[in-house]
């Protein structure tokens, strides 16, 4: 490489310094100049070479290793990566653009078969879990957190013996205020409900809008928690198209509420949607705000994953949108923090009062010493570190992962490739049935979470969602690559059986 300052002209996407220097190496990555496996030039060597500071030297390389061109080892420096399988988009979205009108489902038997896809997972030894949709715990800020938690209990003695604050801790929904303005969230901490998590704001948010037998709009694939939730509601259900890409098809909504006029809610997660990882751009979400509320249709925003987009600038919340109230917006630290405190809240536009009697009909206010713990956290400077390393270390992990399928799956697997979060959505080849795979895997100790769990239909029968939340290893690998020979065996046995059934009808002929 050349030893001559940066002196370039800037081009018109890149005319930052770091930028300049990052494009200037991508292009030999693109041109094999730098091979795959070569070692990039230390951060020093970069500052001599093309005259610039050591920040710009360090971003430049940050850049390209968040693009995934560079990959940092502990001790040794950044090294070019390894050449890429192509991780190609889900579905054939012909079916968004020309939408069809949605059937109205009663979600009557999918608590049953969630329920016993949970129950055959407990009852085997598991080695390889990826079916949850959390971080390992040492991802998460523990040291932090103990501190915080400390001292919340020295500075309030007689928190655990004294009765909790309405509707949640001050100290906390003033941070939840704060933050809030970050994702264009206007709102004063009074108007904050903290919850039992996301899914207790989900549940009392339904429970606010609407009432057994009325009719609700879910993304389909959708989170089998909600599915839950709307079944032991008795409330109907509209599964909408989703796509992998900008989530829920606002085409396919506009006629499911011409066909469908009563339609009371449409629940949504505009950021890294469960299991899908979309992320719904801006121009969608006014769109959708704009269309609920003319229809006199209640959003109810669920961004249990939007702290860990990796383009924070594409996480503003859909309710920046919300220009009456109709948009209930409920999010959680159970993703992004601590799932072990269980910590939810929610913004509830026009059904405020009513939201706020439910909580407490329901089950009264939270304990207030893991909120105090978070309010003392989130609001320093470390809480925004911690997300940028949770980012940058989840992206990384999702990648690996993708790529380990893309080597060990056979062909015909397809596999989404989320802006962030935690979770890759899996279609496997010829159909396979996820919930065959699913009862094989376990038989080995490789638990997955098969398709047929996100949606009453059984479109998604031959998807599974796989989560990335914990360090990439050889073992992890080697989890992958084993369910990857399984799916491989399924195929085979049922191609020898399909051969036999084949040449038995030659032989009745």
């Amino acid at each position: 490489m050349d030893r001559t300052p940066l002196s370039m002209s800037p081009s018109p996407a890149s005319s930052l310094l770091y930028r300049r220097l990052a494009d200037h190496y991508l292009a030999a990555i693109q041109s094999k100049a730098l091979a795959p496996g070569n070692r990039m030039p230390s951060v020093r060597d970069l500052m001599r070479q093309h005259q610039v500071s050591l920040s710009t030297a360090l971003q430049a390389l940050r850049h390209l290793e968040q693009g995934g061109w560079l990959e940092a080892r502990p001790r040794s420096g950044y090294f070019v990566r390894q050449a890429r399988r192509q991780v190609l988009p889900l579905n054939d979205e012909s079916s968004l653009l020309n939408p069809t009108v949605p059937m109205p489902a009663q979600y009557v038997g999918i608590h049953e078969r969630v329920s016993e896809v949970i129950a055959q997972g407990r009852k085997h030894p598991v080695t390889f879990d990826f079916s949850s949709a959390t971080c390992a715990p040492e991802l998460y800020a523990v040291e932090a957190l103990k501190n915080a938690s400390i001292r919340a209990l020295r500075r309030h003695p007689t928190v655990l013996t004294s009765m909790m604050s309405h509707n949640g801790n001050q100290a906390f929904r003033q941070v939840l205020a704060k933050r809030s303005l970050g994702i264009g969230i206007k709102v004063v901490p009074e108007e904050i409900i903290v919850t039992h998590g996301c899914i207790e704001a989900i549940n009392l948010a339904l429970r606010a809008v609407a009432q057994a037998g009325d009719m609700i709009a879910v993304e389909s694939p959708t989170y089998y928690g909600l599915l839950q939730v709307l079944e032991s509601l008795g409330m109907r259900a509209l599964e909408i198209p989703t796509s992998p890409r900008t989530g829920i098809s606002i085409e396919a909504l506009q006629l499911a509420v011409e066909t469908y006029p009563d339609i009371k809610a449409v629940v949504v997660v505009p950021h890294l949607q469960n299991p899908l990882g979309s992320i719904m751009p801006d121009a969608h979400k006014a769109r959708l705000a704009e269309l609920c509320e003319q229809h006199g249709m209640a959003v109810i925003e669920d961004d249990s994953y939007g702290d860990l987009v990796a383009d924070t600038t594409s996480a503003t919340a859909l309710k920046a949108w919300d220009r009456s109230g109709n948009v209930i917006y409920c999010a959680s630290l159970n993703k992004v923090l601590a799932p072990g405190m269980r910590l939810g809240w929610m913004i509830g536009g026009r059904w405020q009062a009513r939201l706020e009697m439910l909580k407490f009909a329901h089950t009264r206010a939270n304990e207030e010493w893991a909120q105090i713990a978070a309010a003392d956290f989130m609001g320093s400077s470390a809480y925004d570190r911690h997300l940028r390393r949770l980012r940058e270390t989840l992206r990384g992990q999702c990648e690996r992962t993708a790529e380990a399928i893309a080597t060990h799956f056979p062909a015909g697997t397809r596999v989404s490739m989320p802006q962030g979060g935690t979770l890759l959505w899996v279609e496997l080849p010829q159909q396979l049935s996820s919930k065959t795979l699913f009862e094989a895997a376990l038989q080995e100790g490789i638990k997955v979470a098969p398709g047929l769990m996100f949606s009453n239909s059984h479109r998604f029968d031959h998807f599974l969602r796989l989560c990335c939340g914990q360090p990439f290893s050889p073992h992890i690998e080697q989890g992958i690559k084993r369910l990857g020979e399984i799916v491989g065996e399924l195929l085979h046995k049922r191609s020898k059986v399909d051969e036999t059934a084949v040449k038995q009808l030659v032989v009745s002929g």
